[in-house]
């Protein structure tokens, strides 16, 4: 019986030893320094998209991700605004809609006319392709001044 009790001791104590792992070498190796790799898990890509270590396909995905951060983090002032009952003063169209009759979130897209709807569309598709740009602030591609 004690020869059990301390078997399942050694055992139980083995099972929280650390495990020797074989050191690997990748192409993911290249991005392990970069903003955001943090210890465990270092430089984490779990789709790929990275995996043949191209700099210039990193840099655009970096690029693209604080982009639509920023897209994101705008939304949600504008939902958080709309929201509180701010609205713009006048017609929304000539039919005599009104903005405050624009209710918050999805329930706008709804009440918003049809030739409304195009123009933020348009809008925004003017701004993805003209405005926003990899560089429209001057800077080299890829180099994102002001943020860290």
């Amino acid at each position: 019986m004690k020869l059990a009790i301390l078997a399942l001791c050694a055992a139980s104590a083995a099972a929280f030893a650390p495990a020797k792992v074989a050191q690997t070498s990748t192409a993911l190796n290249a991005f392990e320094n970069e903003l955001g790799a943090q210890v465990p898990l270092g430089f984490y890509d779990p789709l790929g998209l990275v995996a043949d270590g191209n700099q210039a396909n990193f840099d655009r995905l970096r690029y693209v991700e604080i982009k639509h951060g920023r897209v994101a983090m705008l939304a949600i002032a504008g939902y958080l605004t709309t929201l509180a009952g701010v609205r713009l003063p006048g017609n929304i169209s000539y039919d005599g809609t009104q903005f405050s009759d624009i209710p918050a979130g999805f329930g706008a897209l709804s009440k918003i006319p049809d030739a409304g709807l195009f123009q933020l569309f348009a809008f925004i598709g003017f701004l993805e392709v003209f405005v926003m740009k990899d560089s429209a602030n001057g800077a080299a591609p890829g180099a994102f001044v002001g943020d860290f």
